[in-house]
């Protein structure tokens, strides 16, 4: 059964951040709190944590993890930016933006577009999750938590718990900064491409 952790939106209690660290090293599963909806996410290198997760959501292996950074620097070590990109980023981080980049040898191969080799990549503005990337000193592996068959997302930290009590190994009930989809940016071509248009303004991309 799912652990269920009230955390503070403004000031995130240490102790349940750490016992929530301690449950991603385990190989657990989460449920979240992003600036945009709640995601479920994981640490890198335990796939079958990410296989529970592509399960939980209904998806094969083409769909792809977002990895959920802590800020610019963090991405860099992911994804190849060059300078363009690179202000581009910066003046949109963080954000409620999901950015396909190209990703770096740092990425596992399992986790990369198959044709092309890239990744899509974050850097959320919502302190929880960000107290949680700063006590993991690493990324994590995220999808939205939208279950097969739902229009939208759940975000509703109790509803999640009814439903994936047994799924999930912790579910974090904090607030949500703003409901609704990242935008989407492709930005492996010299022009910036627009995927999805979510809830990150297009102004500051120049879209």
């Amino acid at each position: 059964m799912a652990q269920y952790f009230v955390i503070h939106a403004d000031n995130p209690q240490p102790r349940l951040v750490k016992q929530a660290i301690d449950i991603l090293l385990n190989g657990g599963v989460i449920a979240y709190p992003t600036d945009s909806s709640y995601a479920l996410g994981c640490a890198l290198g335990f796939k079958e944590a990410q296989t529970k997760i592509r399960s939980i959501r209904g998806v094969d292996e083409s769909h792809l993890f977002t990895l959920m950074c802590r800020n610019l620097s963090e991405l860099s070590v992911y994804a190849k930016v060059d300078n363009a990109q690179f202000r581009l980023l910066k003046a949109n981080t963080p954000g409620p933006y999901t950015f396909i980049l190209e990703a770096s040898r740092e990425v596992p191969r399992r986790l990369l577009h198959a044709k092309r080799s890239t990744i899509g990549l974050r850097v959320p503005e919502h302190t929880v999750t960000q107290a949680l990337l700063e006590a993991l000193n690493a990324p994590l592996l995220s999808m939205t938590l939208q279950l097969p068959h739902d229009d939208l997302p759940l975000n509703i930290a109790w509803e999640i718990r009814e439903q994936l009590e047994h799924q999930v190994d912790l579910v974090i009930d904090s607030t949500i900064a703003q409901m609704g989809e990242t935008t989407v940016v492709d930005l492996t071509n010299e022009t910036p491409q627009l995927i999805r248009q979510g809830i990150g303004s297009l102004e500051t991309l120049g879209l």
